[in-house]
């Protein structure tokens, strides 16, 4: 099964778009106290999640003890979320092959964020795995996003669309392409990304709206991720109410745009 496809027959299943972030914070136990952190926040949202996605900058912060609770908790993650490991990873193809089999291989998640700016050669080498998936940075999160990727080339495309034509490019290759595009800076460029899967960034802590990604009508598997809300969010519910709470918020966001 393709990676799309996995992702499409989850969202069916639970009815929820919701990608549960895992960015782990050693607070006053420090870093033994995070593995049953995770577990919990695993163990109560998985019900609710379409996916989950680790970022591996939370894990290294924690040294060589982070890479080991890392690798502990993708071999414990529940078979039927599809995990996507966002480590923004982009150098040249050599070194790409390494991270690739490190990823897949190794760590087995089902996807990664990969940075495009080196060129096509640079994500070559995550192109032939079957059943796999990457997500493209095509438009970020960030306010910094306006200095190179909302800019106007010369020939009226914006430099984010260089991205989605390295897509393209990859159109019939093992592994599936799909692009990360930012909720607080979608306005005005889901018209111009393929219908593709994408990873949502920006919902919650970050405010980004719901209302044009919805209205966009897509048919690919996008999920919309929410890392903070489920873990850090101080209104004393449970992680697996918020995870419910926030799916429930994307699905009924969904439902009002085509109503």
């Amino acid at each position: 099964m393709r990676y799309r496809e996995r992702l499409q027959a989850r969202i069916e299943k639970t009815g929820s778009r919701l990608c549960v972030g895992l960015d782990p914070r050693p607070g006053d136990g420090g870093i033994e106290a995070v593995p049953d952190f995770l577990k919990r926040v695993v163990d109560e949202t998985w019900e609710h999640a379409a996916a989950f996605k680790p970022n591996i900058a939370y894990f290294e912060a924690m040294g060589l003890r982070g890479l080991e609770i890392m690798e502990k908790l993708l071999g414990e993650m529940p078979d039927e979320v599809p995990v996507i490991l966002d480590a923004k990873r982009s150098d040249i193809g050599e070194t790409q092959k390494y991270y690739a089999h490190s990823y897949f291989a190794h760590w087995k998640v089902d996807a990664v964020t990969l940075n495009p700016f080196l060129g096509y050669d640079s994500i070559e080498p995550f192109l032939g795995w079957e059943g796999k998936g990457i997500y493209l940075l095509a438009v970020t999160s960030n306010p910094g996003s306006a200095d190179f990727q909302r800019q106007s080339l010369a020939d009226g495309r914006s430099v984010f669309e260089l991205v989605t034509a390295l897509g393209e490019r990859a159109a019939g290759l093992p592994t599936d392409v799909g692009y990360v595009v930012g909720l607080t800076n979608a306005s005005g460029v889901l018209a111009k990304i393929p219908d593709a899967p994408l990873l949502v960034p920006g919902l919650g802590a970050q405010g980004g709206d719901l209302a044009s990604l919805a209205a966009a009508a897509r048919s690919a598997p996008d999920v919309i991720n929410v890392s903070r809300g489920v873990l850090y969010a101080d209104d004393g519910a449970s992680f697996g109410d918020r995870a419910k709470s926030w799916a429930s918020r994307i699905s009924q966001a969904y439902e009002e745009a085509v109503a």
